[in-house]
């Protein structure tokens, strides 16, 4: 058996039954959960760099949707943190790309 030790989408257990293979897996509790959420979103982002991929996106967005579940946060709260962060501090549209500042 190979060895993955990682967090997997919720059918990957009947995909794998149904392919007529073995399985070992486990619950989380909410502690290893989360700690486990954010080592897959980091894992999603690496995909996605490495391979620039919109599937990878999808994964990501699907990591995101998760941990605001966890975190009790709404999409529609989180959208709205969305587009106030995006009225203070803008977007990305003009593709500006900061090569020095000051600091005080």
């Amino acid at each position: 058996m190979k060895t993955f030790n990682k967090l997997i989408r919720d059918k990957i257990p009947e995909i794998i039954e149904e392919a007529g293979n073995n399985y070992e897996m486990e619950v989380l509790d909410d502690e290893d959960y989360f700690k486990a959420l954010n080592k897959k979103l980091q894992e999603e982002l690496d995909e996605y760099k490495a391979s620039k991929e919109i599937m990878e996106l999808a994964d990501l967005v699907e990591i995101i949707y998760a941990i605001l579940d966890y975190k009790n946060i709404s999409r529609a709260e989180f959208e709205k943190m969305r587009k106030e962060k995006q009225k203070e501090r803008g977007g990305f549209e003009k593709k500006l790309f900061l090569k020095k500042a000051e600091e005080d």
